[in-house]
């Protein structure tokens, strides 16, 4: 084909002649992994065998270059391929024949996965992919599988062997089902001597495998078996009357935007109590087309209960979705709550059985029994994952079986993989293996912080300091530019994850800027609900925001900066930590609220009256909303002394007048940095510890009190003063 409509041909010819031959393998990965409509994040692999010098001998040797156990085409690179010995990869085929116990499934199957590291080529680190046979056994130099949705649709199709021959005209072969290993391997080995005029295989309720000894046309015919696909289930879904007559056509109409985000935002906290009764999940909502032309239809209840076929679909969506059949048109929420809690009650128990049912001997325990995927009619689909990045990928698998169940039944009749092989496959022993050997997840893993005052100075560090532990951040701050800023630099450092982004709110990162003006409870409830939209609810909020308003040269304060004062520093406070409440309480998970208050608070100084006497209110506002909102959240603060690098309490203008105060040494023309650090220093001197304290510092004390740490300790306000003994309390 010289024309693609639906994939992307991106192969450059002058890019590909100035690689070397690894370098073109990952070239070529890159580009079929960057198309979501050719394979699934994370899925399908790619290989070249190529010669090279044995380290050892000095002699010619073929290697079989082939993308790593973990990796992701889209973004993978050369160190994300194995390299082994083609020829002693062939030789174990001799050592697996001479077991008794071979055979689909069988232990000497999974033993030959542990073999391929006696086949590593110069020392070569990366684990090798079970789908490693399929590489090495097919005759072609170089080999594309794949997982696009379009064949995908055919494998998953009831008629999936006639499917093959009727659109591909004996140009691709057939396989059925059987799991990834060194049987589908030779079973593959054994159809390429058959049939050696083919040059792909289908491969039932998986996807497919191309291969040539020119790599462009290895990657050419990859996309053009997928175009072939695609415009044959195309032609018959718009026989069968398109859209509108997709999945049985429409039983639900989509609820207007604000309301639906209204109904989320009312659910999302709840329901993320409810699934995270074993582990603490991130959501992602779903609202698109596609998916709500899925959930409104007819045909939703049926084909959700069928589940998906692709293997690596439901490793991440389980074996199937919870669908509710709500609807939307009563717009009633709490008919919605009753729905969802039963669903998940059944939910848990189905799974349970699916357990016991489908278990063996040597079968890991059972994991978390909730579901995944949720579909509602009216509003889309929430996914929920460990961190923000896995409840994408987890939204995009389920959009990619939506798409395989909508090209399947336009051409058949769509076809789930039967219980057990998808038992077998999601409790296979080599995936708890490798679910065994990821790294411990970091202290603050799953959780959502909200850190108000993120713009600037201690609010902006803590921020930084917390999402190194694994926390999603919600920066926050009165103008959305500056959050947006910090939550844009979080996003630089930690990135993405792997999976698509999806558009707005829902679509963000390990990180998300929002607006609040803290003394307007409707702001504060606003920011509130975009949280619950972006990740499902929260865990912890930081109040850092605080406003300090020096007296007149009179030494008195104006009285509507009096007010300014405690709205922000006292009643802002007490603002969040009342509206928060309302969501932890749907939550039902254990939360923390960390406030800002000051050394201040016990020392009186001359000048700032009102900033003194509102840090004074806030210590025991800690105090009384630790008493509030107990036994579910602890409530504590922290108490900075003057911290003068990097606050936005301290302009340069601020600086000069307290130099002025002080009697200290400076010149108009020097530099604010200099002026800072004369500053922070005097202030340093009149310590203990003689040290500036810096927003690190601060930083420090607010991490802990949102981590288990301190996990006992409620109603305090930690000091972090460098030891003013003014403030020691009598």
């Amino acid at each position: 084909m010289s024309h693609f409509e639906h994939v992307n041909f991106l192969w450059d010819d002058a890019k590909a002649a100035s690689l070397d031959p690894v370098e073109r393998l990952v070239y070529r990965s890159n580009l079929l992994g960057s198309d979501q409509r050719i394979t699934n994040t994370g899925g399908g692999n790619t290989s070249s065998k190529l010669h090279a010098t044995d380290p050892l001998t000095g002699k010619p040797v073929e290697v079989l270059w082939v993308k790593g156990s973990g990796g992701d085409l889209r973004t993978s690179k050369r160190e994300n391929f194995a390299s082994l010995y083609q020829q002693t990869l062939i030789n174990l085929q001799a050592s697996y024949a001479a077991r008794p116990d071979k055979g689909l499934k069988s232990k000497a199957e999974d033993d030959m996965v542990g073999m391929y590291t006696h086949t590593t080529f110069n020392l070569n680190p990366r684990a090798s992919s079970i789908d490693t046979p399929l590489h090495s056994f097919l005759p072609g130099k170089h080999v594309d599988h794949m997982h696009p949705n379009a064949i995908i649709s055919i494998a998953a199709s009831k008629r999936c062997e006639e499917l093959t021959r009727e659109i591909f005209g004996g140009t691709m072969a057939y396989v059925p089902w059987m799991r990834p290993g060194f049987e589908l391997g030779l079973a593959m080995q054994h159809i390429s001597q058959e049939q050696p005029a083919i040059k792909a295989i289908m491969m039932g309720q998986h996807g497919f495998i191309s291969w040539d000894d020119d790599e462009k046309v290895c990657y050419t015919r990859t996309l053009e078996f997928i175009e072939k696909a695609a415009h044959f289930i195309e032609a018959k879904y718009a026989a069968k009357g398109g859209h509108a007559a997709a999945f049985g056509g429409a039983a639900y109409h989509t609820l207007p935007e604000e309301q639906r985000h209204a109904v989320f935002s009312a659910i999302l906290p709840w329901l993320r109590g409810q699934v995270s009764q074993h582990n603490r999940f991130i959501g992602t909502v779903q609202e698109d087309e596609a998916i709500l032309r899925f959930v409104n239809s007819k045909d939703a209840p049926r084909l959700a209960e069928l589940g998906t076929s692709c293997p690596d679909h439901f490793l991440r969506t389980k074996i199937k979705p919870l669908y509710v059949a709500w609807d939307p048109a009563t717009g009633d929420v709490a008919k919605l709550k009753a729905l969802l809690a039963e669903a998940l009650v059944k939910y848990r128990a189905d799974y349970a059985a699916y357990y016991e049912r489908c278990k063996h001997a040597n079968s890991p325990a059972i994991r978390d029994a909730n579901p995944t995927v949720i579909l509602i009619p009216g509003l889309g689909m929430i996914a929920w994952g460990k961190d923000k990045s896995e409840s994408r990928v987890t939204a995009e698998f389920y959009n990619c079986a939506v798409e395989v169940m909508r090209g399947a039944e336009a051409i058949d009749e769509y076809i789930a993989l039967p219980q057990q092989e998808a038992f077998d496959i999601e409790y296979w022993l080599l995936e708890e293996a490798k679910l065994k050997r990821m790294p411990a997840e970091k202290e603050l893993a799953r959780q959502v912080v909200v850190v108000i005052g993120a713009g600037s100075g201690i609010g902006k560090e803590t921020a930084h300091r917390i999402v190194k532990e694994g926390a999603h951040l919600v920066c926050v701050d009165l103008k959305e530019e500056t959050a947006a800023a910090t939550a844009a630099e979080i996003t630089a450092a930690h990135g993405l994850g792997i999976g698509v982004a999806g558009s707005g709110i829902s679509g963000c990162g390990p990180a998300l800027g929002l607006a609040a003006d803290i003394t307007n409870r409707a702001s504060i409830r606003a920011m509130l609900d975009k949280v619950a939209l972006a990740y499902g609810g929260f865990d912890s909020i930081c109040v850092t925001a605080g406003i300090f308003v020096p007296s007149d040269t009179t030494g008195h304060i104006p009285d509507d900066r009096w007010d300014l004062t405690f709205k922000i520093n006292v009643t802002g406070s007490y603002l969040v930590g009342d509206e928060a409440f309302k969501t932890w309480k749907e939550q039902g998970l254990r939360g923390n609220l960390v406030l800002t208050t000051s050394a201040n608070a016990a020392v009186a100084k001359k000048g700032s009256l009102a900033y003194d006497t509102s840090k004074a209110a806030a210590n025991h506002l800690v105090r009384e909303l630790a008493m509030e909102l107990s036994p579910l959240v602890r409530v504590n603060g922290v108490a900075p002394a003057t911290v003068v690098q990097g606050s936005a309490m301290f302009p340069r203008d601020r600086v000069i007048g307290s130099l002025a105060k002080y009697n200290i040494p400076y010149t108009e023309e020097e530099a604010t940095d200099s002026l800072v650090t004369k500053l922070a220093q005097f202030y340093a001197d009149r310590t203990l510890t003689k040290s500036p304290i810096t927003p690190a510092d601060q930083a420090e004390a607010y991490f802990l009190l949102v981590s288990k740490r301190l996990s006992k300790t409620t109603g305090q306000v930690i000091t972090v003063d460098g030891g003013l003994h003014e403030a020691f309390l009598r």
